[in-house]
């Protein structure tokens, strides 16, 4: 199994920027797969990042595109989400997964509120 513990989560105002930190601990090394996901209460939950970990690739959501730069730290086992440009419309509880052996496993969610 795998334990996923987001963090960096809060109150910004539109234009600012945050930076999402989900550390990874267990079965971490066959992790093949992390992605961050956002949902806002009464929505479907949206794919905003996701990265291989194996190669380093890459693939955002529309709406992110040239805003959020998701990475990762293979030594620290953590994956990052640096959000700038921030909109209210951004606002959302932010969860990070982790896809390992066919299973995707879930932190508990951080959350970010974008001031207009």
């Amino acid at each position: 199994q795998v334990q996923l513990v987001e963090s960096g989560g809060g109150l910004v105002q539109a234009g600012g920027s945050l930076r999402l930190s989900c550390a990874a601990s267990g079965m971490i090394f066959s992790i093949t797969r992390m992605t961050w996901y956002r949902q806002v209460s009464g929505k479907q939950r949206e794919s905003v990042a996701v990265i291989s970990i194996s190669g380093g690739s890459t693939n955002y959501a529309d709406s992110v595109k040239g805003r959020f730069t998701i990475s990762r730290d293979s030594a620290k086992n953590t994956v990052y989400l640096q959000m700038n440009s921030l909109k209210p419309e951004d606002t959302a509880v932010y969860y990070c997964a982790a896809l390992e052996a066919g299973t995707e496993y879930w932190g508990q969610g951080t959350q970010v509120t974008v001031s207009s």
